[in-house]
């Protein structure tokens, strides 16, 4: 059996998105990160997931006022630096990507869009941890027109929820495929997808939801795959 090649973002709690795709039998993993210097490896990779993590650094979306919303100690620089590579990398490439939390949001970035900073001091709702450090939970409704509607099935399910930053403007060529109660983005992809490769952006983490028979995390995941293993097989 083939190996499908799967590149995964070094970030916070790393392992179990790389537990989470490993479940598929015919997958590697290869970890990018620049602590490792290795983007040469993307190469090799037949798809990519941008993992969640630290917060977005305000001046890369044209916004250094936002600075004061964000902890000093959570934006990273360097990540930002090679995450836009390789977001680069997959759009030259037309690899299929899935953008995981702040996944979605530096894809956004990527894209010219801008981001809340930090969503309860814009006056909504908290969705970030609960103080004991477990995810929330709550309801997105989705776009029947989406591709993320014919992937899952659903007009609206539970996620979870662990991110106090989100989109604010989508960025040029996207479009919200999901969003919560409080109008809170909680997914994206191309708003023309024809001739582009795949592209899911989805603000919870599917990796660590308690339901993974959830089409929210087996569909998404399974569509993300088959992308994968046709670029694989091109």
């Amino acid at each position: 059996m083939k190996k499908i090649i799967i590149g995964i973002s070094e970030g916070l709690n790393y392992s179990k998105y790389e537990d989470w795709i490993k479940k598929e039998p015919d997958v590697a993993v290869i970890m990018l990160s620049y602590r490792l210097d290795n983007f040469s490896e993307i190469e090799k990779c037949d798809g990519i997931i941008l993992s969640g993590g630290c917060d977005i650094n305000p001046v890369l979306y044209h916004q250094p006022g936002f600075l004061p919303f964000s902890d000093p100690n959570e934006i990273d620089e360097k990540r930002d630096e090679f995450e836009w590579k390789i977001v680069q990398h997959t759009e030259e490439k037309q690899k299929p990507l899935l953008g995981i939390c702040r996944g979605l949001q530096f894809v956004n970035v990527y894209f010219g869009g801008i981001l809340l900073p930090d969503i309860p001091s814009f006056g909504k709702f908290n969705h970030n941890k609960f103080e004991e450090g477990k995810d929330r939970h709550h309801n997105v409704m989705v776009d029947t027109n989406s591709l993320l509607y014919k992937i899952t099935g659903e007009q609206s399910g539970m996620v979870n929820s662990a991110h106090h930053q989100s989109v604010d403007i989508p960025g040029e060529g996207l479009v919200a495929n999901a969003v919560s109660a409080d109008g809170i983005i909680e997914g994206m992809e191309r708003r023309y997808p024809e001739g582009k490769s795949y592209l899911m952006l989805v603000q919870w983490h599917p990796e660590r939801m308690i339901n993974q028979e959830s089409s929210f995390v087996k569909k998404v995941k399974q569509s993300f795959m088959d992308a994968s293993r046709q670029f694989a097989n091109k």
